[in-house]
């Protein structure tokens, strides 16, 4: 896990000190010149790469908070798993729940519900100031107690 927070670090972000916005998704996007289409899909998000192109697709009609999730669980995986070279594909909530996943739940959570919230006496209303969902607090206190991030 310390490597990957070194990694995340490097990038500059103020993760896990402040709420990332989507702002700060569309800025890291196209520093990192990963194309992004919003579009009706049958699954929450997709990270892909093929030809050494990187895009994300998220579909259009998730609520704002769960696509804030979903941008930056697929922007991990462009981050940390992106392929040397050839196409792959990593799709948010399909599949078996790998290390990748993990990987990346953990980059989105901690983007969406900084570190800093946690350790506020102000956590619950920082939670209902932003409509933060009741399963995505729950499952960013598992990783505050598993990794301590």
């Amino acid at each position: 896990m310390h490597l990957l927070i070194d990694k995340i670090t490097r990038l500059e972000i103020d993760w896990n000190r402040r709420p990332l916005t989507e702002a700060d998704f569309y800025r890291l996007c196209r520093k990192h010149k990963v194309t992004v289409e919003e579009i009706p899909l049958r699954v929450s998000g997709f990270y892909y790469s093929v030809l050494g192109r990187h895009c994300i697709a998220l579909d259009s009609r998730l609520s704002r908070q769960k696509k804030l999730l979903v941008m930056f669980h697929e922007f991990a995986h462009f981050l940390l798993h992106a392929p040397e070279g050839g196409a792959t594909a990593n799709y948010h909530g399909v599949g078996k729940r790998t290390r990748k996943e993990l990987e990346a739940d953990v980059f989105a959570l901690c983007a969406v519900i900084p570190r800093t919230w946690i350790n506020s006496a102000r956590f619950c209303e920082y939670v209902d100031e932003n409509a933060i969902e009741a399963e995505m607090v729950s499952e960013r206190l598992r990783i505050f107690e598993r990794f301590g991030v």
